[in-house]
């Protein structure tokens, strides 16, 4: 069974126009025995979930112990990133894990995007109501 639950937009800059209103949903991040709130902007045009560095390191993740470089593009193909598998919490919900390009920056947001949050969840944007749903579904 399905379940829906609609988010408002929420402003990112001091104007109160509805251009400055972005499509931030929050999440609890949880990793190596710590736990991160963090607003995370929904962008179905980005290919991978993107993580800033600060995050993943008030998560406990090590930059040395990360195996596996992964190469990014469009504007963020300058960023070194690493993979990064974390378990996340969507308004009370259960658990499930995103992986994330772990980037070795901190001037980029956290980031969801098809891999694979498009791919667990399904969101409705309806942006003239400043307003989202996201569908979760029960995991088997």
């Amino acid at each position: 069974m399905a379940h829906r639950s609609r988010f408002d937009y929420m402003p990112v800059r001091q104007e109160l126009t509805a251009a400055s209103y972005m499509p931030l949903v929050p999440l609890q991040l949880h990793y190596a025995g710590q736990t991160v709130d963090v607003d995370g902007l929904l962008d179905s045009g980005v290919t991978v979930n993107v993580l800033p560095y600060s995050v993943g390191e008030k998560l406990g993740a090590v930059w040395a112990d990360q195996q596996t470089p992964l190469h990014l593009s469009g504007n963020l193909a300058n960023l070194e990133a690493h993979a990064l598998l974390v378990n996340a919490q969507l308004a009370n919900r259960d658990e499930v894990q995103l992986a994330f390009a772990w980037t070795r920056s901190n001037d980029v947001p956290v980031i969801l995007g098809q891999v694979n949050f498009f791919m667990i969840f399904e969101v409705c944007f309806y942006r003239a109501e400043l307003a989202f749903e996201i569908v979760f579904r029960n995991f088997v």
